[in-house]
């Protein structure tokens, strides 16, 4: 594996290995990192507080910055509460733990992220893969493995890491709709402040409001900040609080990282253009390389998948790229990668029309 060394914060452009190039890989989708409000936020928190409280939010380690957070994302969410934890890759397994009084197995896209995998393995209950993104086989093994009276959860990434594609969360409730108490959980990194009309992710762009779906959020990408987010109801909440352990008894993310979450928090809710300038490069950046042979369709999910064609060397691609300064993925190996591999190319909102049009103007003259 090749290690690049990132010099600078994620945006459109960045210095990797002494030269500026113009990036379109990670998940900075709103370019919210490096913004001087969110800096300032937690250079401010580091000079008054130090780096860590040095012990868990159930004890004396809880902290106004940890709260402002989880106000933050209330609002931000439109909901009563919100825990904010270390890492987003440990909100399945917080959400999973908290809801397990509440389902007897679980069924699992076969091809969600690690963290999905991870988080369903540490409640203990029993867990069936079904077909990626196919409501018609979920069916066929809820129908299979469900016992009399078991209650069944659902759970898949929201956008997939590498395929950018969307999970058809209508259809899986329509799917669950006969089982007594079905829940949908979605593992909504990728989809986090980029999808729906107010940047709430999957639930959002389908207009979906039920009790029966859950979703986990990372602040770590698009929002610009840190940390892993489970909003819902007070009630909601206090079940997770109460029945994992880990949100009470890990080491809580570091101070600065909490108050400056805060602000980026703030910043996306205050300045929903970013989201709209995102959607609109997204969608130009699909109907240039759809004009390159690949198909790409019209989904707002800012992860466009190149897929591996016959007689194409990505690998290739991608290093004659580096050389003229343009930075995209190539991925073998990584949950929802497509046979072959691709080439991953995220979209920013930060991006210019002209950096997009120079990137397909590349990929076309190396095809």
């Amino acid at each position: 594996m090749t290690a690049f060394a990132l010099a600078s914060p994620p945006g459109p452009r960045v210095l990797i290995d002494g030269s500026w190039r113009d990036y379109f890989a990670g998940t900075g989708y709103l370019g919210l990192q490096g913004h001087p409000a969110i800096v300032r936020a937690g250079i401010e928190a580091l000079e008054r507080y130090g780096l860590t409280t040095a012990t868990s939010r159930g004890g004396y380690g809880e902290h106004e910055a940890f709260r402002a957070v989880e106000a933050a994302a209330s609002r931000f969410w439109d909901v009563e509460r919100a825990i904010y934890v270390p890492s987003a890759y440990l909100g399945n397994a917080i959400l999973l733990q908290g809801l397990r009084p509440d389902y007897d197995r679980v069924f699992i896209d076969e091809a969600s992220h690690y963290s999905a995998w991870d988080g369903a393995r540490t409640a203990g209950a029993p867990l069936v893969p079904f077909h990626h993104r196919d409501p018609e086989d979920l069916e066929r093994q809820l129908k299979t493995h469900l016992l009399p009276r078991e209650r069944p959860l659902v759970i898949s990434d929201g956008v997939f890491p590498i395929s950018g594609a969307i999970a058809p969360a209508l259809a899986f409730l329509d799917v669950l709709a006969p089982f007594d108490g079905g829940m949908l959980c979605l593992d909504d990194a990728h989809a986090s402040g980029v999808l729906g009309a107010h940047g709430r992710g999957v639930l959002d762009h389908f207009q979906i409001v039920s009790d029966r779906c859950h979703a986990t959020h990372t602040l770590s990408k698009a929002l610009g900040g840190y940390g892993g987010i489970l909003p819902g109801s007070a009630s909601f909440v206090a079940a997770l609080n109460r029945l994992s352990a880990i949100s009470i008894a890990a080491s809580p993310p570091p101070v600065p990282a909490a108050q400056a979450s805060a602000a980026a928090l703030a910043l996306a809710s205050a300045e929903p253009e970013r989201r709209h300038r995102l959607w609109a490069n997204v969608a130009h950046a699909r109907a240039a390389f759809r004009v390159l042979g690949w198909s790409l369709n019209d989904s707002p999910a800012p992860i466009l998948c190149l897929g591996a064609r016959p007689g194409l060397d990505l690998a290739h691609i991608q290093r004659q790229l580096f050389a003229r300064d343009l930075c995209v993925a190539h991925v073998t190996r990584y949950s929802s990668a497509p046979p072959g591999g691709a080439l991953r190319i995220a979209i920013f909102a930060t991006h210019t029309m002209e950096q997009i049009d120079r990137l397909a103007a590349e990929v076309a003259g190396l095809l």
